[in-house]
């Protein structure tokens, strides 16, 4: 794990102490990561050789590239993740991708503010929205 992940673990959990918030985000994270996919997937962007590059596919090789930088490891199962959430997204229709999505921040502002009493670590670093996958899954795997 890089420093600067250790550093963003270290913030991020300074906004994520209460038990109420944490299970909010153990739900509202990946009902987030799963929506966005299943609504992106439905963004072609173009075609090559028969398949089609989506706007989840674009999203999905940002955000690994990212990874890789701060956890090789962690980056990988993140990815091993994302596809399965792209193959399942596929086949959500959008309008319960956006239900799905709008009930995860719904989670996610009910953590924060019921229970954390405090705002989203995102609101100070937007590097949080990526950060938090990657931290639900690092407590998932014990590397964090």
């Amino acid at each position: 794990m890089s420093p600067i992940l250790k550093a963003h673990f270290a913030d991020y959990a300074a906004f994520h102490g209460t038990p109420g918030n944490k299970a909010c985000h153990y739900v509202g994270i990946p009902l987030i990561v799963l929506s966005l996919f299943a609504m992106l997937s439905a963004v072609p962007l173009f075609a090559v050789g028969g398949f089609t590059v989506t706007l989840a596919m674009v999203l999905l090789l940002g955000a690994t590239a990212y990874y890789l930088t701060l956890d090789p490891l962690l980056a990988v199962l993140m990815l091993a993740i994302s596809v399965a959430s792209i193959a399942v997204g596929q086949h959500i229709p959008v309008v319960w991708a956006l239900v799905l999505f709008v009930v995860g921040w719904i989670f996610q502002f009910i953590g924060h503010y019921v229970y954390e009493k405090r705002a989203p670590a995102f609101y100070r670093n937007l590097a949080h929205l990526l950060v938090g996958p990657l931290w639900i899954l690092a407590k998932a795997t014990r590397r964090a």
